[in-house]
């Protein structure tokens, strides 16, 4: 039995819809700049269209990428983590986003907690395993935070903790700053939850470290990555 089409009842064609996504997304623009961009393109949407459709698209597409990369993710031999959080001010608040990444650059999971405790990094934890399992070492800052999370699940022998160990996602938090500023911030607790998941899967869609490849198989990777989101919600 085939899947029902998402798309059915737009008018737009699901190509464009695809496209007006992944600029807002995963490129640092307003709802305006993509509507300009687009109109360039010869295609005349309004910014309140493309605001619906990253908020209706945008999770069923991270959905189908995460559904991809889960299981060859699991099969890593030596997977290591990287935790880290992220001050984020809502409404004037202070929150946390807790992030991991892999030791490829990979960003595994968001999660936005009002407190940065141990029961907030006890949950985003157990959250984490429950979708990957557990890694051979999580790699993180001296938070106490980690210790005791880590203490109460099992895993405190596969801590580690140093100056310069986690600079991997400490670069890896870039990315998703910019995309915050040309937000200007985020207004609710839940939108900035949904934006961070949809964020962090499609930049992991998109991002062939270059630096890691040669041009040839650079392009390859573009390549299979574009091929990839035009399959997305396929019917």
């Amino acid at each position: 039995m085939s899947k029902p089409n998402p798309f059915r009842y737009f008018r737009t064609s699901r190509e464009v819809i695809r496209l007006a996504v992944m600029m807002y997304v995963r490129f640092p623009l307003s709802l305006r700049n993509v509507e300009d961009l687009l109109h360039e393109r010869g295609i005349d949407v309004s910014h309140e269209s493309v605001r619906f459709w990253w908020i209706r698209f945008g999770p069923l597409f991270a959905s189908e990428i995460r559904k991809t990369r889960i299981q060859r993710m699991r099969s890593y031999s030596y997977w290591q983590w990287h935790l880290d959080e992220v001050f984020v001010k809502i409404k004037g608040e202070t929150h946390y986003m807790w992030r991991a990444v892999d030791h490829e650059g990979e960003v595994l999971d968001a999660f936005v907690t009002k407190h940065r405790d141990r029961k907030s990094a006890l949950k985003f934890l157990r959250k984490l395993m429950k979708r990957y399992g557990r890694p051979e070492q999580v790699v993180t800052d001296n938070l106490r935070s980690y210790g005791a999370a880590m203490k109460e699940i099992g895993n405190a022998d596969r801590q580690r903790t140093g100056r310069w160990l986690n600079n991997r996602i400490e670069n890896s938090h870039l990315p998703f700053r910019l995309r915050e500023r040309a937000m200007s911030r985020f207004r609710r607790m839940r939108s900035l939850q949904k934006f961070a998941a949809v964020h962090y899967s499609i930049h992991n869609l998109f991002n062939a470290e270059r630096n890691l490849y040669s041009r040839q198989n650079f392009k390859r990777n573009r390549a299979a990555a574009l091929a990839e989101w035009c399959d997305l919600c396929m019917a």
